[in-house]
Protein backbone atom coordinates (compact mmCIF):
# COMPACT_ATOMS: atom_id res chain seq x y z
CA UNK A 1 0.00 0.00 0.00
CA UNK A 2 1.98 3.18 -1.21
CA UNK A 3 1.70 6.17 1.40
CA UNK A 4 0.59 9.57 0.12
CA UNK A 5 3.25 12.06 0.40
CA UNK A 6 3.02 14.95 2.80
CA UNK A 7 1.87 17.61 1.51
CA UNK A 8 4.68 20.57 2.34
CA UNK A 9 2.59 24.30 3.35
CA UNK A 10 5.00 26.21 1.69
CA UNK A 11 3.38 24.66 -1.40
CA UNK A 12 0.33 25.11 -0.78
CA UNK A 13 -1.73 28.03 -2.34
CA UNK A 14 -1.59 31.60 -0.47
CA UNK A 15 -5.55 32.35 0.77
CA UNK A 16 -6.49 35.71 1.72
CA UNK A 17 -6.71 37.19 5.54
CA UNK A 18 -9.71 37.68 6.44
CA UNK A 19 -10.81 39.92 9.15
CA UNK A 20 -13.78 41.06 11.27
CA UNK A 21 -14.31 43.53 14.35
CA UNK A 22 -15.80 43.27 17.42
CA UNK A 23 -17.86 46.48 18.36
CA UNK A 24 -18.83 47.78 21.61
CA UNK A 25 -20.47 50.67 22.18
CA UNK A 26 -23.53 52.42 23.94
CA UNK A 27 -27.05 53.34 22.46
CA UNK A 28 -28.26 56.16 24.85
CA UNK A 29 -31.27 57.80 25.55
CA UNK A 30 -32.86 60.64 28.44
CA UNK A 31 -35.47 60.91 30.29
CA UNK A 32 -36.51 64.11 32.36
CA UNK A 33 -38.85 63.78 35.31
CA UNK A 34 -40.52 66.57 36.68
CA UNK A 35 -41.91 66.03 40.44
CA UNK A 36 -44.37 68.48 41.29
CA UNK A 37 -45.51 68.83 44.73
CA UNK A 38 -42.87 67.81 46.54
CA UNK A 39 -44.01 68.80 49.99
CA UNK A 40 -47.01 66.93 49.48
CA UNK A 41 -44.89 63.39 48.97
CA UNK A 42 -43.16 63.77 52.16
CA UNK A 43 -44.38 61.46 54.64
CA UNK A 44 -45.51 58.47 52.22
CA UNK A 45 -43.14 56.35 53.92
CA UNK A 46 -39.53 54.75 54.27
CA UNK A 47 -39.29 52.68 50.46
CA UNK A 48 -42.35 54.43 48.93
CA UNK A 49 -41.32 55.60 45.88
CA UNK A 50 -42.95 57.84 42.89
CA UNK A 51 -42.17 56.54 39.70
CA UNK A 52 -42.09 57.94 36.15
CA UNK A 53 -43.54 57.21 33.18
CA UNK A 54 -41.49 53.90 31.69
CA UNK A 55 -39.41 55.06 28.89
CA UNK A 56 -37.20 53.35 26.26
CA UNK A 57 -33.54 52.91 25.47
CA UNK A 58 -31.90 49.96 24.01
CA UNK A 59 -35.15 48.22 23.37
CA UNK A 60 -35.64 47.81 27.40
CA UNK A 61 -38.47 49.70 29.40
CA UNK A 62 -36.85 51.82 32.35
CA UNK A 63 -38.49 54.02 35.18
CA UNK A 64 -36.72 56.58 37.76
CA UNK A 65 -38.00 55.58 41.22
CA UNK A 66 -37.72 59.02 43.38
CA UNK A 67 -37.96 58.11 47.55
CA UNK A 68 -39.03 61.18 49.14
CA UNK A 69 -38.79 59.66 52.64
CA UNK A 70 -35.51 57.33 51.92
CA UNK A 71 -35.42 53.75 51.24
CA UNK A 72 -33.39 52.49 53.86
CA UNK A 73 -35.10 52.19 57.34
CA UNK A 74 -31.70 52.92 59.11
CA UNK A 75 -31.33 56.44 57.52
CA UNK A 76 -34.92 57.30 58.99
CA UNK A 77 -36.00 59.66 55.95
CA UNK A 78 -33.04 61.55 56.52
CA UNK A 79 -31.67 61.52 53.34
CA UNK A 80 -33.72 61.16 49.94
CA UNK A 81 -33.27 58.24 47.12
CA UNK A 82 -33.39 57.58 43.57
CA UNK A 83 -32.73 54.94 41.21
CA UNK A 84 -32.88 54.01 37.97
CA UNK A 85 -34.88 50.25 37.29
CA UNK A 86 -35.16 48.13 34.59
CA UNK A 87 -39.12 48.09 33.74
CA UNK A 88 -38.89 45.03 31.38
CA UNK A 89 -37.77 41.89 30.27
CA UNK A 90 -34.33 41.33 30.71
CA UNK A 91 -31.16 39.17 31.99
CA UNK A 92 -28.03 40.76 32.25
CA UNK A 93 -28.45 44.24 30.88
CA UNK A 94 -25.42 45.91 31.14
CA UNK A 95 -25.44 49.56 31.07
CA UNK A 96 -24.21 52.84 31.74
CA UNK A 97 -26.42 55.46 33.96
CA UNK A 98 -26.01 59.04 34.77
CA UNK A 99 -28.50 60.37 37.36
CA UNK A 100 -28.59 64.42 37.53
CA UNK A 101 -30.64 66.57 40.07
CA UNK A 102 -31.23 69.90 38.11
CA UNK A 103 -30.67 73.45 39.72
CA UNK A 104 -33.05 75.70 38.92
CA UNK A 105 -31.54 78.82 40.04
CA UNK A 106 -29.93 78.72 36.52
CA UNK A 107 -26.71 79.26 37.76
CA UNK A 108 -26.01 75.42 36.54
CA UNK A 109 -24.85 74.08 39.67
CA UNK A 110 -26.23 70.87 38.44
CA UNK A 111 -25.82 67.75 41.12
CA UNK A 112 -24.48 65.05 38.71
CA UNK A 113 -23.66 61.14 39.52
CA UNK A 114 -22.27 60.19 36.22
CA UNK A 115 -20.80 56.59 35.28
CA UNK A 116 -20.18 58.37 31.59
CA UNK A 117 -16.93 59.93 30.54
CA UNK A 118 -15.09 58.03 33.34
CA UNK A 119 -13.37 55.11 33.79
CA UNK A 120 -14.95 52.17 35.62
CA UNK A 121 -13.06 49.87 37.32
CA UNK A 122 -15.33 46.83 37.35
CA UNK A 123 -17.20 48.35 33.74
CA UNK A 124 -21.03 48.88 33.21
CA UNK A 125 -23.78 47.76 35.77
CA UNK A 126 -25.70 44.72 34.81
CA UNK A 127 -28.97 44.28 35.86
CA UNK A 128 -29.92 40.84 36.28
CA UNK A 129 -33.92 40.55 35.99
CA UNK A 130 -36.97 43.34 36.06
CA UNK A 131 -37.39 45.26 38.44
CA UNK A 132 -33.28 45.60 38.85
CA UNK A 133 -32.12 49.19 40.01
CA UNK A 134 -29.14 51.10 40.46
CA UNK A 135 -28.87 54.26 41.99
CA UNK A 136 -28.09 55.78 45.66
CA UNK A 137 -30.24 55.76 48.71
CA UNK A 138 -28.40 58.83 50.23
CA UNK A 139 -28.60 60.38 46.71
CA UNK A 140 -29.23 64.21 48.94
CA UNK A 141 -29.70 64.87 52.63
CA UNK A 142 -33.51 66.10 52.62
CA UNK A 143 -33.04 69.22 55.07
CA UNK A 144 -30.76 70.73 52.71
CA UNK A 145 -32.17 69.95 49.76
CA UNK A 146 -35.80 71.63 50.96
CA UNK A 147 -33.24 74.75 51.09
CA UNK A 148 -31.08 74.41 48.16
CA UNK A 149 -31.90 75.90 44.43
CA UNK A 150 -32.65 72.28 43.71
CA UNK A 151 -36.28 72.48 44.99
CA UNK A 152 -38.39 75.54 43.27
CA UNK A 153 -42.07 76.19 43.65
CA UNK A 154 -42.05 72.82 45.42
CA UNK A 155 -40.90 71.54 42.43
CA UNK A 156 -37.51 68.81 41.48
CA UNK A 157 -36.51 68.07 38.16
CA UNK A 158 -34.25 64.68 37.60
CA UNK A 159 -32.61 64.13 34.27
CA UNK A 160 -31.98 60.37 33.95
CA UNK A 161 -29.70 58.78 30.98
CA UNK A 162 -29.24 55.22 30.33
CA UNK A 163 -26.58 53.55 28.26
CA UNK A 164 -27.50 50.17 27.16
CA UNK A 165 -24.44 48.31 26.39
CA UNK A 166 -24.20 46.59 23.08
CA UNK A 167 -21.64 44.37 20.90
CA UNK A 168 -21.74 43.40 17.40
CA UNK A 169 -19.25 42.21 14.63
CA UNK A 170 -18.92 44.77 11.94
CA UNK A 171 -17.41 43.88 8.70
CA UNK A 172 -18.61 46.58 6.70
CA UNK A 173 -16.81 49.63 8.18
CA UNK A 174 -13.62 48.39 7.66
CA UNK A 175 -13.96 49.33 4.01
CA UNK A 176 -16.73 51.54 3.77
CA UNK A 177 -16.20 55.14 2.60
CA UNK A 178 -18.13 58.07 3.68
CA UNK A 179 -19.27 59.40 0.00
CA UNK A 180 -20.84 62.95 -0.37
CA UNK A 181 -23.90 64.37 -1.15
CA UNK A 182 -23.80 65.26 -5.19
CA UNK A 183 -23.31 68.50 -5.78
CA UNK A 184 -23.49 67.94 -9.58
CA UNK A 185 -26.63 70.13 -9.62
CA UNK A 186 -24.89 73.14 -7.81
CA UNK A 187 -21.97 72.80 -10.84
CA UNK A 188 -24.41 72.65 -13.56
CA UNK A 189 -26.18 75.89 -11.95
CA UNK A 190 -22.82 77.52 -12.35
CA UNK A 191 -22.56 76.58 -15.52
CA UNK A 192 -25.90 78.15 -16.59
CA UNK A 193 -25.32 81.61 -14.55
CA UNK A 194 -21.59 82.32 -15.75
CA UNK A 195 -22.41 81.28 -19.33
CA UNK A 196 -19.14 79.72 -19.71
CA UNK A 197 -19.24 77.34 -23.43
CA UNK A 198 -22.68 78.57 -23.97
CA UNK A 199 -23.76 77.70 -27.55
CA UNK A 200 -27.09 78.49 -28.01
CA UNK A 201 -29.26 81.44 -27.83
CA UNK A 202 -33.22 81.88 -26.66
CA UNK A 203 -35.11 85.08 -27.24
CA UNK A 204 -37.94 85.26 -25.27
CA UNK A 205 -39.73 88.07 -25.22
CA UNK A 206 -36.79 90.07 -25.59
CA UNK A 207 -35.06 88.85 -22.79
CA UNK A 208 -32.00 86.66 -23.83
CA UNK A 209 -30.93 83.10 -22.26
CA UNK A 210 -27.26 81.92 -22.77
CA UNK A 211 -27.91 77.60 -22.74
CA UNK A 212 -25.70 74.93 -23.68
CA UNK A 213 -27.33 72.31 -26.26
CA UNK A 214 -25.96 69.04 -24.58
CA UNK A 215 -27.20 69.81 -21.58
CA UNK A 216 -30.98 70.74 -23.02
CA UNK A 217 -31.04 68.01 -25.15
CA UNK A 218 -29.98 65.52 -22.59
CA UNK A 219 -32.63 66.56 -20.42
CA UNK A 220 -35.66 66.93 -22.91
CA UNK A 221 -36.59 64.83 -26.32
CA UNK A 222 -38.53 68.18 -27.72
CA UNK A 223 -35.01 69.94 -26.92
CA UNK A 224 -33.03 66.87 -28.78
CA UNK A 225 -35.58 67.54 -31.66
CA UNK A 226 -35.04 70.98 -32.36
CA UNK A 227 -31.58 71.36 -31.19
CA UNK A 228 -30.03 68.69 -33.03
CA UNK A 229 -32.32 67.95 -36.01
CA UNK A 230 -34.37 70.87 -36.99
CA UNK A 231 -32.11 73.79 -36.16
CA UNK A 232 -29.36 74.29 -39.02
CA UNK A 233 -25.75 74.54 -38.05
CA UNK A 234 -25.11 78.28 -38.43
CA UNK A 235 -28.46 79.48 -36.27
CA UNK A 236 -27.41 80.52 -32.85
CA UNK A 237 -30.77 81.87 -31.52
CA UNK A 238 -34.26 80.68 -30.88
CA UNK A 239 -37.34 82.72 -30.76
CA UNK A 240 -39.49 81.41 -28.16
CA UNK A 241 -43.37 82.33 -28.45
CA UNK A 242 -45.64 82.03 -26.26
CA UNK A 243 -43.71 82.17 -22.76
CA UNK A 244 -42.78 84.79 -20.39
CA UNK A 245 -39.03 85.29 -19.29
CA UNK A 246 -39.31 84.31 -15.72
CA UNK A 247 -41.59 81.35 -16.70
CA UNK A 248 -38.50 80.01 -19.33
CA UNK A 249 -35.92 81.22 -16.44
CA UNK A 250 -37.70 78.89 -14.21
CA UNK A 251 -37.38 76.03 -16.16
CA UNK A 252 -34.20 76.16 -17.00
CA UNK A 253 -32.94 76.38 -13.60
CA UNK A 254 -35.07 73.00 -13.28
CA UNK A 255 -33.20 71.64 -16.11
CA UNK A 256 -29.77 72.60 -14.69
CA UNK A 257 -29.88 72.24 -11.03
CA UNK A 258 -33.18 69.78 -10.64
CA UNK A 259 -34.76 71.58 -8.72
CA UNK A 260 -37.70 74.26 -8.26
CA UNK A 261 -37.20 77.72 -7.83
CA UNK A 262 -38.67 77.58 -4.30
CA UNK A 263 -38.67 81.28 -3.42
CA UNK A 264 -40.87 82.25 -6.48
CA UNK A 265 -43.41 79.33 -6.51
CA UNK A 266 -44.01 80.00 -2.62
CA UNK A 267 -44.62 83.31 -3.81
CA UNK A 268 -46.81 82.61 -6.76
CA UNK A 269 -49.24 79.57 -4.56
CA UNK A 270 -50.07 82.57 -2.23
CA UNK A 271 -50.80 85.49 -4.51
CA UNK A 272 -54.27 86.55 -3.92
CA UNK A 273 -55.22 85.89 -7.99
CA UNK A 274 -58.61 84.00 -8.39
CA UNK A 275 -56.93 82.11 -11.33
CA UNK A 276 -54.72 79.24 -10.91
CA UNK A 277 -53.88 79.24 -14.82
CA UNK A 278 -52.60 82.92 -14.14
CA UNK A 279 -49.91 81.28 -11.06
CA UNK A 280 -45.90 80.81 -11.99
CA UNK A 281 -46.79 77.16 -11.15
CA UNK A 282 -49.55 76.59 -14.11
CA UNK A 283 -47.47 78.56 -16.34
CA UNK A 284 -44.18 76.08 -15.68
CA UNK A 285 -46.17 73.40 -15.84
CA UNK A 286 -47.45 74.19 -19.21
CA UNK A 287 -43.61 74.55 -20.26
CA UNK A 288 -42.47 71.02 -18.77
CA UNK A 289 -45.64 69.78 -21.27
CA UNK A 290 -44.37 71.63 -23.82
CA UNK A 291 -40.96 70.13 -23.66
CA UNK A 292 -41.58 66.56 -21.97
CA UNK A 293 -40.01 67.70 -19.14
CA UNK A 294 -42.33 64.89 -17.12
CA UNK A 295 -40.19 64.92 -13.54
CA UNK A 296 -40.82 68.88 -13.37
CA UNK A 297 -44.75 67.83 -14.11
CA UNK A 298 -44.91 65.46 -11.21
CA UNK A 299 -43.55 67.77 -9.03
CA UNK A 300 -45.62 70.92 -10.00
CA UNK A 301 -48.47 68.90 -9.76
CA UNK A 302 -47.64 67.09 -6.42
CA UNK A 303 -47.28 70.93 -4.87
CA UNK A 304 -49.86 72.72 -7.19
CA UNK A 305 -52.23 69.75 -5.16
CA UNK A 306 -50.47 70.61 -1.39
CA UNK A 307 -51.45 74.18 -2.53
CA UNK A 308 -55.00 73.45 -2.43
CA UNK A 309 -55.30 71.42 0.45
CA UNK A 310 -53.81 73.66 2.22
CA UNK A 311 -56.40 76.36 1.03
CA UNK A 312 -59.39 74.00 2.17
CA UNK A 313 -58.12 73.66 5.14
CA UNK A 314 -57.85 77.24 6.12
CA UNK A 315 -61.43 77.36 4.29
CA UNK A 316 -62.61 74.98 6.91
CA UNK A 317 -61.09 76.17 10.07
CA UNK A 318 -63.36 77.60 12.62
CA UNK A 319 -63.14 81.42 12.58
CA UNK A 320 -63.92 83.16 15.92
Amino acid sequence: MSETPEKNPSQNPLISPTSSRSVTETINGSHRFVIQGYSLAKGMGVGKHIASDEFTVGGYKWAIYFYPDGKNPEDNSTYVSVFIALASEGTDVRALFELTLVDQSGKGKHKVHSHFDRSLESGPYTLKYRGSMWGYKRFFRRAMLETSDYLKDDCLKINCTVGVVVSAIDCSRLHSIQVPDSDIGSDFGTLLENMEGSDIIFNVAGEKFHAHKLVLAARSSIFLSELFEGLDSDEQEIMVPDMEPKVFEAMLHFIYRDALVEDELVASSSSSSPLITDTLTAKLLAAADRYDLARLRRLLCAQMALNILKKVAQLCSPRF
